[in-house]
């Protein structure tokens, strides 16, 4: 008998597990901010995933370069670290310009988030 409520999930994923068998935690995005340098960094054994930014003004900021290393692709780093920044952004009130492909290529597809996002 079919699962009409599962039907179009697709094969589920394999939950990432630690040492010990049990289930990972979910990647805890951090926030290191150096001047008018800022960057959103997952770090995990395989190397960092991160989203680094350009301090414009209080209100501005220039989402420059996200990069995820190749061993850790395919595990939705790259997002985590876009909800951080937007989350940040809604809660400080500041615009994001988005000349990162990936970070301006994710604007494009949510124009619910139209909002957070300005032109350079």
């Amino acid at each position: 008998m079919s699962d009409p409520i599962n039907e179009d999930r697709g094969p589920a994923l394999p939950v990432e597990r630690d040492d010990n068998g049990s289930p990972a935690p979910a990647p805890r995005v951090e926030r290191e901010d150096n001047g008018s340098k800022r960057r959103y960094v997952i770090h995990r054994p395989e190397g960092e995933a991160e989203l680094s930014l350009s301090v414009m003004s209080p209100t501005k900021v220039i989402a420059d370069h996200t990069y995820v290393p190749d061993a850790l692709r395919g595990q939705g780093l790259a997002e985590e670290l876009l909800q951080a920044l937007l989350e940040d952004a809604r809660a400080q009130g500041f615009t994001i310009i988005p000349l990162c492909r990936f970070v301006a290529g994710q604007a494009q597809r949510h124009p619910e988030w139209a909002e957070l996002f300005s032109r350079p």
